[in-house]
């Protein structure tokens, strides 16, 4: 399960003047922020009034992902980078408000293997058939509908304009929060495969992406697990991978090509690059301990030499220099030991790609 924050948006989806929406969505918030601490959520109002989106005017089809409009590909960036929504909507007519249907009908990929649950409100069925039929439209969108739902009357609930005290309605808000989280966590193999695309790992299942400043948490823990072995093996604990803080991990996430492998939601390996000169410096090749000897820390490395363009006269990398297995899988790959300075401890091996033929095509 990823240790990074879970970001859910909250959607107050009524628009029109003097709606109740936005007391609604209030009382969300302040109903379940405590609970969502607890769980490591990351609640995001948005109004979907405040987006400004027209009736849908892009002209490709939202499954494209081409968007022209600065305020498709706004919206575009504030929904995917969510990973859960709640939709505070009312009921008009017995359907959902135009708005809800039209910033779902905006885009396509975003939202896909994400939870929705649903705070509804209105008179006689309290908002229940707005629901009914958002989820015949989010479902099609491979959203994943929540079965927890917090179902509001208006005559009942609502006195001045605002929401009356109900302990009940809270504990049904916090218990909509916690399904969502689950159904979440569930699903992010299946967000983590769809981002991907076809790009497909050694091990069946598995699959290759860009690691962000986002997988800062999981890399971190897997630079511990792996390195501290190596720690052992040179008889020093002075190896930065077993030192940095969450921040220095993020740092240089955002700053090098890495490449990350993962199967059902979990990190399996990762392989670091970035170009100096003209050479092209790899670092950080990791395989979680229980599935070593199978050939993934071998994938990454070529997956990782693959990935530099054309131009390059070589492919660096450092290991320890009491890391006799580490230096004969490099070794076995082309790799030669060449002179190093100023890091002691280590050795710096090289291969010459100067040779290679290229089209500058990339396979990651």
């Amino acid at each position: 399960m990823s240790m990074k924050p879970l970001r859910v948006l909250a959607l107050t989806c009524s628009s029109r003047p003097g709606a109740l929406g936005p007391a609604v969505g209030q009382w969300l918030i302040d109903a379940i922020t405590p609970r969502a601490a607890e769980l490591s959520v990351e609640l995001v109002p948005v109004g979907l009034g405040d987006l400004k989106l027209p009736f849908l005017d892009e002209e490709e089809h939202p499954s494209s992902g081409v968007y022209r409009n600065e305020h498709t590909r706004r919206w575009s960036a504030i929904a995917d980078t969510a990973e859960g929504f709640i939709a505070v909507t009312p009921e008009y007519n017995y359907g959902m408000p135009a708005t809800l249907k039209n910033a779902l009908d905006y885009l396509g990929a975003e939202w896909a293997w994400k939870p929705i649950g649903f705070v509804s409100y209105g008179n006689t069925s309290a908002g229940t058939r707005a629901v009914q039929h958002a989820k015949q439209v989010v479902t099609t969108l491979r959203m994943v509908p929540l079965g927890a739902t917090v179902a509001i009357r208006i005559g009942d609930s609502v006195r001045n304009g605002r929401l009356r005290p109900d302990t009940d309605r809270d504990a049904a808000g916090v218990a909509l929060l916690d399904e969502l989280v689950r159904v979440a966590h569930a699903l992010r193999p299946m967000r983590e495969q769809a981002r991907a695309g076809t790009l497909s790992g050694p091990l069946p299942g598995s699959y290759v992406r860009r690691l962000t400043p986002d997988d800062a948490s999981e890399v971190t823990v897997l630079q511990r697990c792996c390195w501290a072995e190596e720690a052992v093996v040179n008889e020093t604990i002075a190896v930065p991978a077993l030192h940095e803080s969450l921040a220095d991990v993020r740092e240089w996430l955002a700053s090098w090509h890495t490449t990350g492998l993962g199967l059902d939601g979990r990190l399996l390996g990762m392989v670091r690059a970035r170009p100096i000169d003209t050479d092209w410096y790899l670092g950080r090749l990791a395989v979680v301990p229980d599935l070593r000897g199978r050939g993934l820390g071998r994938w990454l490395l070529r997956a990782a030499e693959d990935a530099a363009g054309p131009g390059f006269r070589r492919v660096l990398l450092l290991t320890g220099a009491k890391s006799l297995r580490n230096i004969d899988l490099y070794q076995s790959q082309g790799y030669q030991l060449v002179p190093l300075s100023g890091h002691d401890g280590a050795v710096c091996l090289a291969k010459d790609v100067s040779g290679k033929l290229t089209d500058g095509s990339s396979s990651l």
